[in-house]
This record gives structure tokens, sequence and C-alpha cells, in this order.
């Protein structure tokens, strides 16, 4: 493990959070979006994120072990699921007056955002107490 992991497995919190953030941002802005270029309504968005493990030799022990390089983005998942409101002078209502609307929740999302918030802030503050420790080594190191 080098002196920069813990930068590196921050670095890519903060790149998830990031995605999480903008994908809940695009649910938000697209609510009420009844007809998208795909056809039919917007479809809420979610990020699948999992550990990055890499492989790596133990120069001491002689042995392969598993070690974290942070988080990556594995995939973006389109939520299938549909409103369906009763709204018969809108344009894209069926001949029943229905409407196929977005899977969205603003309480839902509100809540993500934060959380994605709280976890970007959480990584930025361990992002500079590495920083300061190496820092404060190299200090120490020319004294």
């Amino acid at each position: 493990m080098s002196v920069f992991s813990s930068m590196q497995i921050n670095a890519s919190g903060l790149t998830v959070e990031r995605l999480k953030m903008d994908l809940i941002s695009t649910n938000i802005a697209n609510v009420n979006t009844t007809r998208t270029d795909e056809g039919g309504p917007y479809r809420r968005k979610t990020l699948i994120f999992e550990e990055n493990l890499v492989a790596e030799r133990n120069r001491l022990l002689d042995n392969i072990a598993n070690n974290s390089k942070g988080v990556r983005a594995v995939a973006i998942e389109e939520d299938e699921n549909f409103r369906i409101i009763y709204e018969p002078d809108h344009p894209d209502a069926n001949e029943d007056g229905y409407v196929q609307m977005p899977n969205v929740n603003m309480v839902d999302e509100m809540i993500a955002l934060i959380n994605a918030q709280r976890s970007y802030e959480a990584n930025v503050t361990a992002l500079n107490a590495s920083k300061s420790i190496l820092k404060k080594a190299l200090e120490i190191s020319k004294g």
C-alpha cells in the first residue's frame, strides 16, 4: 500500500458521489417529463457501484491479496415502473384519459441528494486529512 492509496480511495469516492448527484439532478429535472426521444415517459436513473479490488503481491509475505482501490461505477439502471395519473386534457393521455408519469419521488430524490452531498463532504474531509498528514511527514523529515 502506497502513501497515496488513501487519496486514491477518497478521489474515487468523490467521483462516484459526483456522478450520483448528477443523476439525481437529472431525475429531479425530469419529474414531469412524459415524452422522451426513446418514447414514453422519462425513466428514473440510479447508479450501481462496487468496491474496486485489485490483486497485489505482498512483497514481505510473498502472497497475493485483494486490496481496495476505492469504489467504481458499474452501471446506470433505469427504472421501468411508472406512475399512472388521470388527466384527460394532457396531450400524452391515452384514450381513457390516463397519463404515464416518471416514477420520480421528489422527497426520495432530495434525501438521496443530501446523502450524496454528505458523502462527498466526508470524502473531501478525509482527503484533506491525508494531505495534512503527508505534509506533516515531509516537515518532520526535513528537520
